[in-house]
């Protein structure tokens, strides 16, 4: 089949080499703009542009899809497929109509929960047991297009957004290649979504990355796991923002009140508005991210608050 990929970020690579090591072949790749990226703010290529200039496929980088010239270059390309995962742009439904065969997307979870820009941050937050990819005809509707496939994976007790990222990205991947199977032999299945089951995964904000330590300790831990590896939970120690990478509920042992130090096994164990956290990696600013231990070695928290 003759495939366009619409894709920007890592989480579509997988796919996109899947694609190119698949006997289909893809004809185009479109993906957002160079944007300007680290301390020096040069403009950096995206992930998925990187890969396909190394595969020598045309790149297209449209800022959006508002004039007709860039509409008419899809036409031109005769595709029979497009695959769209994670573009962060909206498809007018002039686009979606151009393949044969239709628009189809990769999205990281097991829908309808979790339409929208951040399915994996938000399944591990809210304490899900299962997360997943889904793959589905695309609608001019934000997520909202027939289901074809629907692979399933467990969070783990200490997964975080970066490594259940990395999964999903591989899984979403076989998923794809096994969906355009079935739609070459015509054996495809689809289930409408169940709109009363719907929940939004909406972007992540900086803001959110404070901790709130009248919270239980089992919603701070998920909340610490669903921000790593961006923008990370945070407190502050001494006045200084305390980036808190990982950490566990304690179990057992004594209460203490919300948001208060105490180093007592040797431990860096904070109240919280139920039960308690223990830190197990931290980061002060300009310093690296060390372990628990490592930090008490150098600091002095015992009966401290963090927060305040």
């Amino acid at each position: 089949m003759k495939i366009i990929f619409a894709g920007t970020p890592e989480f579509a690579v997988p796919s996109l080499q899947a694609l190119l090591d698949s006997p289909h072949q893809v004809c185009a790749v479109y993906t957002q703009p160079d944007r300007p990226a680290g301390r020096g703010r040069k403009l950096a290529a995206s992930p998925v542009k990187e890969l396909a200039l190394a595969a020598g496929i045309p790149v297209y980088q449209p800022e959006n899809f508002s004039q007709s010239a860039d509409i008419a270059g899809i036409a031109s390309l005769n595709p029979d497929l497009m695959v769209v995962i994670a573009y962060g742009l909206i498809l007018p439904q002039a686009v979606l109509d151009i393949p044969v065969k239709g628009c189809l997307n990769v999205h990281g979870s097991l829908l309808p929960r979790w339409r929208g820009a951040a399915p994996i941050h938000r399944a591990v937050m809210a304490g899900d047991a299962m997360t997943g990819v889904t793959i589905m005809k695309m609608v001019k509707k934000l997520d909202a297009g027939d289901m074809l496939y629907k692979a399933e994976y467990p969070i783990a007790a200490d997964a975080t957004s970066g490594s259940l990222h990395d999964i999903l990205a591989e899984l979403g991947a076989s998923s794809l290649l096994q969906v355009i199977g079935q739609i070459e032999c015509g054996e495809m299945v689809t289930e409408a979504q169940d709109e009363a089951q719907v929940t939004y995964a909406h972007k992540l904000e900086k803001n959110e990355a404070q901790l709130d330590w009248s919270q239980s300790a089992a919603v701070l831990d998920r909340k610490i796991r669903g921000l790593n590896p961006w923008p990370v939970a945070q407190t502050l120690f001494k006045g200084e923002i305390l980036r808190i990478w990982r950490a566990a509920v304690a179990e057992g042992g004594d209460t203490l009140p919300p948001g208060v130090v105490s180093c007592a096994g040797q431990t860096l164990d904070v109240g919280a508005g139920q039960g308690i956290l223990r830190l197990l990696e931290v980061q002060l600013p300009g310093g690296k991210r060390i372990a628990a231990k490592d930090f008490l070695n150098a600091h002095q928290a015992d009966g401290i608050v963090l927060g305040s």
